[in-house]
């Protein structure tokens, strides 16, 4: 303990003190060594012998730094941060709670952080209001969580509108101290769609790129689908609400006796999070296309599928982990919420 790089400075200090204190070392001399009074060294010494080692380095009840803050500024802090806007913003800065509650800016950072409050940020949230909600969600949890023998499960979306954007300017490269840079404005040189269908257990994906996602492109896809599954293995389907794939060319197709193993299993609406392509999509949005740089259409749909091929080389699934149940007590509990708050605005 005395030799630690690691534990705080209080108890390497006592330690050494105590360490002197066995070879004989007056406590004068000690307290001289470590700039303290005898009496802090006796107190060290009946700590230790009191509580041996648990003892070195404890600070004692009602010892230490006095607390500055005002009483009741806490929680005036906490209770302001959730239930008051200041008149000028729609949210608290550490500043201006700070001017409100008289206190520095670095308290009301340190009570956020001890609250786990953050009203600087803001997550987007939206209940459903699918009247089969609670019946969709078990059947597409069920798939993810208990898939079914002999069968494939994919999750299935487009990504609509990837827009081949070039910059006006050429990009500075990164440098230490500074970071790399890319103009504010770009030329748009068109668009595309990208079509994905995720195997859920191997986290490969089948892609393709069209110019729309009408529903005569959405069964071509899906017949890119069925030529990937093997004869007898069943396909199941996770998709949302689109049109587009309840369209007459894609109902027809599926009432065919050859697609008897089609099984489409669609999502509650405004609940995209509950379709784990959408997470897929992140991926090459962040690693390849929010930062390419793109001079025609076609430029951007090498990208894309070089991308996919590479992510297929070794592919990763999303596993998905939350209850049925579980997602149901937080809608539950967002309805309840969402209620007393339209009670009281009237909305």
């Amino acid at each position: 303990m005395a030799t630690s790089t690691v534990l705080s400075h209080r108890k390497v200090v006592q330690a050494r003190a105590l360490l002197l204190a066995a070879d004989g070392v007056a406590n004068e001399e000690i307290a001289r060594r470590f700039g303290v009074d005898s009496d802090t060294v006796r107190r060290w010494r009946r700590r230790y012998a009191e509580k041996g080692p648990a003892g070195v380095g404890v600070i004692a009840k009602g010892r230490g730094r006095k607390p500055s803050l005002p009483e009741g500024a806490v929680a005036e802090v906490v209770r302001l941060t959730m239930t008051q806007t200041p008149p000028d913003a729609t949210h608290w800065t550490t500043r201006s709670m700070a001017r409100r509650v008289g206190i520095g800016k670095d308290a009301v950072a340190r009570i956020w952080a001890d609250h786990d409050l953050k009203p600087w940020k803001v997550a987007t949230f939206k209940v459903s209001n699918d009247p089969r909600f609670e019946e969709k969600l078990v059947d597409v949890v069920g798939l993810y969580l208990n898939p079914p023998a002999r069968a494939v499960v994919f999750s299935y979306d487009e990504k609509t509108q990837c827009q081949a954007l070039d910059r006006t300017q050429p990009s500075l490269p990164l440098k230490p101290g500074r970071a790399g840079t890319m103009t504010h404005d770009y030329k748009r040189h068109g668009t595309i769609d990208l079509f994905a269908a995720m195997n859920i257990a191997t986290g490969e994906v089948l892609t393709d790129l069209r110019k729309g996602h009408a529903g005569k492109d959405v069964l071509r896809f899906f017949k890119q689908i069925d030529a990937s599954v093997p004869r007898g293995l069943g396909i199941h389907v996770v998709l949302d609400n689109l049109s587009a794939h309840s369209a007459p060319e894609i109902t027809k197709w599926l009432a065919h006796k050859d697609r008897r193993r089609w099984h489409l299993h669609f999502t509650p609406t405004s609940s995209s999070w509950l379709n784990l392509v959408e997470r897929w999509f992140k991926e090459p949005t962040d690693k390849r296309l929010r930062r390419g740089r793109f001079t025609s259409v076609a430029d951007l749909t090498d990208a894309i599928t070089v991308w996919a091929q590479r992510w297929n080389d070794d592919p990763k699934p999303f596993i998905w982990k939350p209850t049925a149940e579980s997602i149901t007590e937080k809608v539950q509990r967002g309805r309840a919420a969402l209620s007393q708050i339209k009670s009281a605005t009237n909305h």
